[in-house]
């Protein structure tokens, strides 16, 4: 056990190097000739997101779907502006070099998106055809999706899978930080926003929800999902309070 307080500590407006950001960063900043303030960066992403889903509903009389797809790239982007919160906050707090190694460099969050991406592609066009209700592709697109309708939604789904990994891993992080060291006042206050934010992201989440009902698969999924990372980030903050009142120690980690 160890604790925390000046180690790794940066100034609010230094940048980040990378493999203290999230890939979703790291991408953003290593874009050639081209230099994305972070708003920006989310601004766009909504933009030509929910152009792209406004346009083909258009094209294609599909406005009933433009309404999950609507709220689908608000939950991504909701989920873009958390991760720069959580990677702000996390970069700025007195915290081991270890937590922030663990949290960026490891790119796990990719990992649990490419895994959670997987499973819903699997069951959206294998296992839910296969079922006694109309798939949810058929509620949403009819029985004969266009194209580009499908290959948008992929990219949206995908936006959102990574959001999700990223919940994940944050959270589990978050755990293993709050049990393993202890830290000053300020910093403890910190990271209780880090595990707040990622709690909060959770809960967006349930926009999606009313999309699902008749779906109980992929409802189980989400609900479950949102639990989780609400009991394991919960249990962050509670952990982080009672050690927050110990005296920190610093540590070499």
């Amino acid at each position: 056990m160890g604790g925390a307080t000046e180690l790794g500590e940066r100034e609010p407006g230094e940048a980040p190097e990378y493999g203290e950001t999230w890939v979703y960063e790291s991408i953003v900043g290593a874009l050639p000739g081209i230099d994305l303030s972070p708003p920006f960066a989310v601004g766009l992403q909504l933009v030509v997101f929910e152009v792209g889903v406004l346009l083909l509903a258009w094209y294609y009389g599909l406005w009933s779907a433009a309404v999950a797809g609507t709220a689908a790239v608000l939950v991504a982007a909701v989920g873009s502006v958390e991760m720069l919160r959580i990677g702000g906050l996390a970069r700025s707090a007195a915290v081991p070099e270890s937590y922030r190694r663990l949290l960026f460099g490891s790119s796990i969050e990719v990992v649990l998106a490419v895994l959670a991406y997987v499973a819903l592609v699997t069951h959206l066009f294998v296992f839910d055809p296969r079922g006694p209700g109309t798939p949810l592709v058929e509620t949403l697109f009819g029985p004969e999706p266009p194209v580009a309708v499908v290959y948008l939604t992929l990219l949206v789904l995908w936006d959102l899978c990574y959001r999700i990994g990223t919940g994940w891993w944050a959270s589990v992080v978050a755990l293993w930080r709050s049990a393993r060291f202890r830290f000053d006042p300020e910093t403890v206050r910190a990271l209780r926003r880090v595990d707040l934010e990622t709690m909060g992201f959770g809960f967006v989440q349930l926009l999606l929800v009313p999309f699902l009902l008749d779906h109980p698969v992929l409802l189980v999924a989400l609900v479950g999902h949102v639990l989780a990372v609400t009991a394991v980030t919960g249990l962050s903050v509670v952990l982080l309070h009672r050690r927050g009142r110990e005296p920190a120690v610093s540590a070499r980690t």
